[in-house]
């Protein structure tokens, strides 16, 4: 990465709209308001596309990402946390080359794919949301749906808080931040 670059982070909505909560990422990030976000964060809705979300996080342009989708967590369905996964990834490289599932990929499953194909993000955090049904139909459960607009403001507080913690640790190029005195 180069000093005088901005450091970028992504939010990835990834989910299957045709199973139920399974789309609550894609739902989630089509809500958020990008005018509300630093210029350095970048939203978008990869769907099924895990492995075209890998691929493209290859070109190295995006140093933090953040993953909406349904996992599953404890408590009832709409329950809400956000979950740092990039060690959880790196401890499941033993594993061996990652199952590619074109019709959909759980975030471990992108990131040790990203690690496979030689790529990495120096952060790795997943805002989950606990389904209550990923059946083939359309639509969120009540639980999810009635989760969504919480779930939009955790995002956009996340990738605030992601961009300025990137920001203060881009280093200081200008010469500024040297004391005359030192």
């Amino acid at each position: 990465m180069s000093p005088d670059r901005p450091r970028r982070v992504l939010v990835a909505g990834i989910g299957n709209v045709f199973l139920g909560d399974d789309g609550f990422g894609v739902e989630v990030v089509r809500r958020v308001d990008a005018a509300e976000l630093p210029a350095t964060v970048d939203v978008a809705d990869y769907g099924i596309r895990g492995v075209h979300l890998a691929y493209e996080l290859l070109d190295g342009r995006h140093d933090t990402l953040i993953m909406v989708d349904a996992v599953p967590l404890d408590g009832p369905p709409g329950t809400l946390a956000v979950l740092d996964v990039g060690d959880a990834a790196a401890d499941a490289d033993g594993l061996g080359a990652p199952v590619v599932d074109g019709h959909g990929m759980d975030p471990l499953t992108v990131l040790r794919l990203l690690r496979h194909l030689g790529g990495a993000v120096d952060r790795a955090l997943v805002v989950g949301c606990r389904p209550e049904t990923v059946d083939e139909r359309m639509g969120l459960s009540r639980p999810v749906a009635d989760a969504v607009p919480e779930a939009v403001r955790l995002v956009t507080a996340v990738a605030r808080e992601e961009a300025a913690r990137a920001e203060a640790a881009r280093p200081d190029t200008t010469g500024e931040g040297v004391r005359a005195d030192a």
